[in-house]
């Protein structure tokens, strides 16, 4: 059943603190849990969930989102009508980098106009969770909102960055923070926006004819009274993936058969690009425990509790443990890592020894040497 529903994955200004995993990529296409990246789980739940229509609004450092997307067929995207659209930056000079999403959304104005859809949803791309946004459009009528809000009840601490807020008894937001500040809340944003398209445009001409272009700071948060901004609350899995202690615990906890089945089958599967690489091989003598492999590698040492990406060598006598290794990593003979990252087609020579935190993980630049 398809949705009346258009769906936006909005990459403007994405705010993370990931250091050297985005320097050569955006936050979308960080690689995760093995042979994933951020950006598969939106795309996912919007699949599963009936969206026909999608747009990626692209920022900066795009390249790895245009390879890893190509035409939308791995998420059923591929389609002569609607399907997958990836909208770079629209600029008449650098200083429109600068400038908010709404200002983005305004210069591809044509993708909302030439659609008879009559709901949008806006989305981030560091949100690992598998959502129903069929039960959200449903509550959001049923409310009446002008706006629906998915957030997650939060009260651990926690490591990625996120914006809390407010409900009243009826689940109407009252407050929200204007970014990341110290609201006394145990209710945190999943950043994801539900509302018609014909508000959506509005707010859009509205704040940029007053100078102002961005969607929650500019356009939701001063009419918060106004509007009746409603709050959906999701009752599964969430990781919010945008700093390095947050990305480090979000890919252990996948260790958990419990939080992989609940993250990656429910409510619908999580689709990515489809690689055709031969299964893992495990030489004589390797040793592996707890851990999450993808197709491809081949493992002569030891690995526990740790996650290999695809391609990834494990020679004789070495040893990884707690750790991530992202794809054609390879670990000499008798190296050895603890609470380690990875990051693509690092080389860790023989009997080299790294060792990270699980509070800090020692994280290695791509394509080093070491």
């Amino acid at each position: 059943m398809k949705l009346p529903m258009m769906g936006i994955i909005n990459l403007i200004h994405e705010t993370e603190e990931m250091g050297s995993l985005t320097a050569s990529r955006c936050l979308a296409t960080v690689p995760f849990a093995g042979r994933y990246r951020l950006i598969d789980f939106a795309l996912s739940s919007m699949v599963n969930s009936g969206v026909p229509r999608v747009a990626v609004f692209a920022h900066t450092k795009f390249r790895s989102l245009m390879d890893h997307l190509g035409s939308g067929g791995n998420w059923d995207l591929h389609r002569k009508q609607s399907g997958l659209f990836v909208l770079p930056p629209s600029m008449e000079d650098m200083t429109d980098f600068g400038k908010g999403d709404l200002y983005q959304f305004y210069r591809n104005r044509d993708y909302f106009y030439r659609s008879s859809l009559e709901y949008v949803v806006i989305v981030r791309s560091h949100m690992a969770c598998n959502v129903d946004f069929a039960a959200i459009l449903e509550q959001h009528r049923e409310r009446n909102a002008d706006i629906t809000v998915v957030c997650k009840k939060w009260p651990h601490a926690q490591t990625g960055l996120t914006r809390k807020v407010k409900t009243d008894a009826s689940g109407r937001i009252v407050e929200m923070q204007d970014h990341f500040g110290r609201l006394s809340s145990d209710l945190v944003s999943m950043e994801m926006y539900v509302m018609r398209k014909e508000l959506l445009i509005e707010l859009v001409e509205t704040s940029l004819a007053q100078g102002k272009d961005h969607l929650v700071r500019h356009a939701i948060l001063p009419r918060l009274g106004e509007l009746n901004v409603s709050a959906y609350l999701h009752d599964g899995y969430l990781g919010v993936v945008n700093t390095i202690p947050a990305y480090y615990r979000h890919n252990m906890e996948l260790l958990n058969p419990d939080v992989w089945n609940e993250l990656f089958f429910r409510p619908g599967p999580i689709y990515t690009k489809v690689k055709d690489e031969p299964p893992t091989r495990y030489r004589t003598g390797s040793n592996v425990v707890d851990s999450l492999i993808a197709n491809g590698c081949e493992i002569e040492g030891t690995v526990e509790n740790s996650i290999l990406f695809r391609g990834v060598k494990v020679r004789k006598g070495a040893v990884v443990r707690n750790s991530i290794v992202m794809q054609n990593g390879v670990i000499g003979e008798n190296g050895a890592l603890e609470n380690c990252i990875l990051d693509k087609e690092v080389e860790i020579r023989p009997l080299q020894q790294l060792k990270g935190t699980s509070e800090m993980p020692f994280l290695a630049l791509k394509r080093n040497v070491i």
